[in-house]
C-alpha cells in the first residue's frame, strides 16, 4: 500500500550492468515523467516506492543529483532470493514502460554543511552514497569514496563514479571480493578520516555491521547508514491495546500479530509498504506507551525518546500504546 501521491514514469533509457539474468546483474532505469513535467525535488540519500507488480511494491534508493528534476534514476540488482520485485523488474520491463512509483522520501539524510564527509558504499549500495556524492561536488565540500563490490567487470555505475570524483581530484579508492577477498578496510578508513568527519555506509548487512563495529568510537550522530534489509524479527508478541488518538478507537493486538496486522483486521488502513521496519513508510507518532521498537529507520537517540515508532514491525513493552493515527 503507498499513500504518498503517485507518479505516472516512463522508462527513458535503461542500462545493464553485468550478464543479464545472473544474480548481482543490474539494471539502471533512467524515469521520467510521461508530461515531460519536472519530478518532485528530492535529498540525496531518498528512495522511491516502485510499483513492480500487483500487490508488491519496493524501495529503491535514487542515485542521481538532486539537481536533475527531469529524472529520477535507480538501480535494481537481481536478488538470487526475489520474492517478484527484482525478478520481476529484470525480466519484464524495457525501457518505454510506464511504472507507478510514490514521491520520494529520505530517512538517510547528508548533512551537507559538515567539515568533512566519509562515503562507504558496498555492491548496490552505492546508489545513495553516488547521489550524496554528487551533492557534496555541487555544495564544494570536501569528501572521500569507497566502493566494495565483487569485480570492476560488475560494480554498478563504476566508470561514471571514477569520472565524477576526477573533476574535482577526489580519488577512488575501491576493493573488488574477485582481487582481494578481504573487503573494504573499515577499520583503517575510520581511523584515518578526521575527528570531525560525518560517515555514511549502504551496503549488505556483514559489511554494514563491520562498519558499525569500526565507528563505535566515533561521536554520536556522526555514524549514518542505511540497510537494504530489516536486523531485528517483528514484535509478534502481542498481549496489548492501541489506541487511536485520531478517532478514538481501540484495538488489541493479539499474539502472533503485528500492530500493522491488527489494525488492518479492522479496516485501519495504516500507510505502509516493506513491512520490515527498513523504509519509514509506517512511521507513527507516539502520544503514550513505551514500543518495542525493532526497525532500522530510528537512531538510537530517536528509539530512546519514543517519539514514533514504525508500527509495520515494533511491538509494545506497555500494556497500552497511544498513537497519533
Amino acid at each position: 500500500m503507498m499513500t504518498d501521491s503517485t507518479l505516472r514514469t516512463r522508462i527513458h533509457r535503461m542500462t545493464q550492468v553485468g550478464v543479464p539474468g545472473t544474480p548481482g546483474a543490474v539494471r539502471i532505469l533512467d524515469l521520467r515523467q510521461e508530461n515531460g513535467r519536472d519530478l518532485p525535488e528530492f535529498e540525496a540519500g531518498a528512495h522511491v516506492d516502485l510499483v513492480v507488480s500487483d500487490g508488491v511494491i519496493r524501495q529503491y534508493s535514487l542515485l542521481n543529483a538532486p539537481s536533475e528534476r527531469h529524472r529520477y534514476v535507480v538501480a535494481i540488482a537481481l536478488d538470487p532470493a526475489s520474492r517478484g520485485g527484482s525478478r520481476h523488474l529484470h525480466d519484464w520491463v524495457e525501457e518505454g514502460d510506464v511504472l507507478v512509483i510514490g514521491t520520494p522520501r529520505c530517512h538517510f539524510h547528508l548533512v551537507e554543511d559538515a567539515p568533512y564527509s566519509v562515503l562507504v558504499a558496498g555492491g548496490i549500495g552505492v546508489t545513495p552514497i553516488w547521489s550524496m556524492a554528487q551533492r557534496l561536488i555541487a555544495l564544494g565540500r570536501p569528501f572521500e569514496f569507497h566502493f566494495g563490490a565483487r569485480s570492476a567487470a560488475t560494480a554498478p555505475l563504476l566508470a561514471e563514479i571514477a569520472a565524477g570524483l576526477a573533476t574535482v581530484g577526489v580519488a577512488l579508492h575501491t576493493v573488488f571480493a574477485d582481487e582481494d577477498d578481504r573487503g573494504l578496510d573499515l577499520a583503517g578508513i575510520v581511523a584515518r578520516a578526521p575527528v570531525d568527519a560525518h560517515f555514511y555506509a549502504c551496503g549488505p548487512s556483514g559489511m554494514l555491521d563491520a562498519y558499525l563495529a569500526a565507528g563505535q568510537g566515533v561521536a554520536e550522530g556522526r555514524l549514518h547508514y542505511e540497510r537494504f534489509a530489516g536486523t531485528s524479527a517483528a514484535a509478534t508478541d502481542g498481549g496489548f491495546e492501541v489506541e487511536l488518538a485520531r478517532t478514538g478507537g481501540r484495538y488489541t493486538v493479539e499474539p502472533g500479530q503485528t500492530i500493522l496486522e491488527a489494525l488492518k483486521l479492522h479496516g485501519i488502513n495504516v500507510p505502509h509498504s516493506c513491512a520490515e521496519g527498513i523504509c519509514g513508510a509506517c512511521e507513527a507518532r507516539v502520544i503514550s506507551g513505551i514500543p518495542d521498537h525493532r526497525d532500522d529507520v530510528l537512531s538510537d537517540a530517536e528509539k530512546a525518546s519514543n517519539a514514533s515508532m514504525m508500527v509495520c514491525c515494533s511491538g509494545s513493552r506497555s500494556p497500552m500504546l497511544v498513537l497519533d493515527l
